[in-house]
């Protein structure tokens, strides 16, 4: 079916007439005359339906249609501008990757990791905005994610990048003068809930071959980056995936008080729609991004 869009020729004549409240000011600008303006817009307003412009004492003022229509418009021409140009400096070489990624993965194992794929790949930039629930690409400007999950996103392509560990961590001062705890005193201890892993202490307490009965007990968390800052000024214990502590371990701001890692029943992917499936930057990122967890896989 033929789409329902109007000319390029016309929506530009449009915007800057509209810019400028002159059909003389936008024919100097787009080095057309004025009556070929006034023809573009003519046009434009027959094929909408709908009057653009009103006639005043100074000139043209747009209508209330007009203004709402304009602000639409010269958002799409400025992203259709700034796409072309953007292909014509790269010469079809590199690009802009929208990447949606979860929040705390991004910020604590993703982010410090890219000054690499920056020196490695310059010609590419990543552009990362948070999701935290599957969503439907086809609904967004997005070009991956990187979510957890069991693989399974209808209309995507799932890569596989590593699985996720989940391992309790707590600040030292709250099991002072212990460094290491049983299960069963664990569970004496506060225990920090995760809303998007409801059931994740349940299964990590049956791991341990240990079932205290109080393992859906406590705060919840929306982010494992809260669960993270809770556990860290000694709110209680939190269960998260090894990839999320960074260096809070090792500089001492947490401690690991069992040493027992549950493999959960997700794991990390990075996933595009289908029809992205031939995007040269995407691959470019996707091989990197193989290359980084490989070590984890």
């Amino acid at each position: 079916m033929r789409r329902k869009i109007p000319s390029t020729g016309a929506l530009s004549a449009f915007e800057a007439a509209a810019r400028h409240a002159s059909f003389t000011e936008a024919a100097s600008e787009l080095a057309l005359t004025q009556s070929a303006v006034c023809r573009q817009i003519a046009g434009l307003e027959g094929f909408l339906g709908v009057k653009l412009f009103r006639r005043s004492k100074r000139g043209v003022v747009l209508t209330e249609a007009g203004a709402a229509y304009h602000r639409q418009i010269a958002k799409r021409l400025d992203e259709v501008e700034r796409d072309t140009l953007d292909l014509m400096a790269r010469q079809g070489e590199g690009g802009t990757l929208e990447l949606a990624i979860v929040p705390t993965f991004g910020t604590r194992w993703l982010l410090p990791r890219l000054p690499d794929f920056a020196k490695r790949h310059p010609a590419i930039t990543l552009n990362l905005s948070s999701r935290t629930r599957p969503f439907l690409f086809d609904d967004t400007e997005l070009d991956a994610a990187i979510y957890t999950g069991d693989g399974n996103w209808p209309g995507a392509v799932a890569t596989h990048l590593m699985p996720e560990n989940l391992v309790p961590v707590c600040s030292p001062s709250l099991i002072a003068p212990r460094t290491q705890l049983t299960p069963q005193e664990l569970a004496q201890l506060p225990l920090l809930q995760q809303s998007t892993r409801p059931h994740a202490w349940r299964q990590w307490f049956e791991s341990t071959g240990y079932s205290p009965g109080n393992e859906l007990v406590g705060a919840r968390y929306e982010l494992f980056f809260m669960s993270l800052q809770a556990a860290a000024v000694g709110l209680g214990v939190a269960l998260v995936p090894e990839y999320d502590i960074g260096d809070d371990v090792a500089q001492g701001r947490l401690v690991i008080p069992i040493r027992h890692a549950f493999p959960s029943d997700r794991a990390y992917y990075l996933v595009s729609p289908e029809h992205k499936a031939e995007n040269q930057a995407l691959g470019v990122f996707r091989s990197w991004l193989q290359e980084q967890t490989a070590p984890y896989a």
